[in-house]
């Protein structure tokens, strides 16, 4: 099972491009604040945009960068179920450890499954109905954590209390992982096993220490070390994600303040806000 905090990690570009280098520049920014774990190609690494080679690529770099240090969990999830598969497939090719796989959004899709029995990686769902449209019930969450190769969920529904029965029906050997920064405290003190985080980006030997805390039942601690980080989660969410954390790693020079559209440059009013909170933390 996969523990504690992982990053899920920003997509550089430049002109137009995706930033080879600054994306190696960024897995060994993480490896040495201590992370547990690294996430491409997901909705913080504007995945959405990505072409199928250059996702693939991008899972392919982080692999390479990471060379074995700590576990790659490709995010390979899509709205059509053949390019999932051949995204999952692709990514356990390239040597990724695990594949994370949100649910088909657009569709609104029925309650089933189908990739599970098109790979040997292990899979960790990705509930995130308000970007989909569609939520993965605790119901068959705990149907499919029957299955040997689901190994777990990124839990961003945002609903405490549908959290609450996911860990209360899914057994022990299930791993459950707060897709929103902010609810790592909560999500983790009931029982779940760590956080796919944005913020991690920027500071990932905070939210390992986060983690840490939490996984050793060191609530004080926790609570002490939560309290440090939320202005910081705050402030990502002053845009949708991932515009302000790709824009902070540009203010701190790690990468190009570039996107895709229909995502845009942050406004200026917000930048501002962010510019500050990231003053505070003297990370620029």
């Amino acid at each position: 099972m996969f523990t504690g905090a992982m990053t899920a990690l920003v997509t550089p570009f430049r002109d137009g491009e995706v930033d080879a280098r600054a994306l190696e520049a960024l897995v060994e920014a993480q490896i040495a604040g201590g992370i547990n774990a690294l996430v491409p190609c997901g909705s913080t690494g504007e995945a959405a945009t990505l072409t199928h080679e250059e996702h693939l690529a991008v899972v392919r770099a982080v692999v390479r960068a990471a060379r074995g240090r700590l576990p790659v969990i490709a995010g390979t999830g899509s709205n059509s179920t053949a390019e999932a598969i051949r995204l999952t497939r692709g990514a356990e090719e390239a040597g990724a450890d695990a594949a994370l796989l949100i649910s088909p959004y657009y569709n609104k899709p029925t309650q089933d499954a189908a990739v599970a029995d098109a790979t040997g990686l292990p899979l960790i769902l990705y509930n995130i109905p308000g970007r989909t449209g569609s939520n993965i019930t605790p119901d068959t969450i705990a149907r499919l954590a029957r299955l040997p190769n689901i190994a777990g969920v990124k839990e961003a529904s945002g609903n405490l209390a549908q959290v609450l029965e996911i860990i209360d029906e899914s057994g022990a050997d299930f791993g459950i992982y707060s897709g929103d920064d902010i609810l790592t405290l909560p999500t983790m003190a009931a029982g779940g096993h760590g956080v796919i985080a944005v913020g991690a980006n920027l500071m990932p030997r905070a939210y390992v220490e986060l983690t840490d805390a939490l996984l050793a039942g060191d609530l004080e601690r926790a609570r002490m070390q939560n309290h440090r980080l939320l202005p910081l989660m705050m402030a990502l969410t002053l845009e949708v994600n991932p515009i302000p954390v790709k824009t902070a790693l540009a203010m701190m020079g790690q990468c190009a303040d570039e996107f895709r559209l229909p995502l845009t440059p942050m406004s200026p009013g917000a930048r501002v806000r962010l510019e500050d909170v990231l003053r505070e933390y003297e990370l620029v």
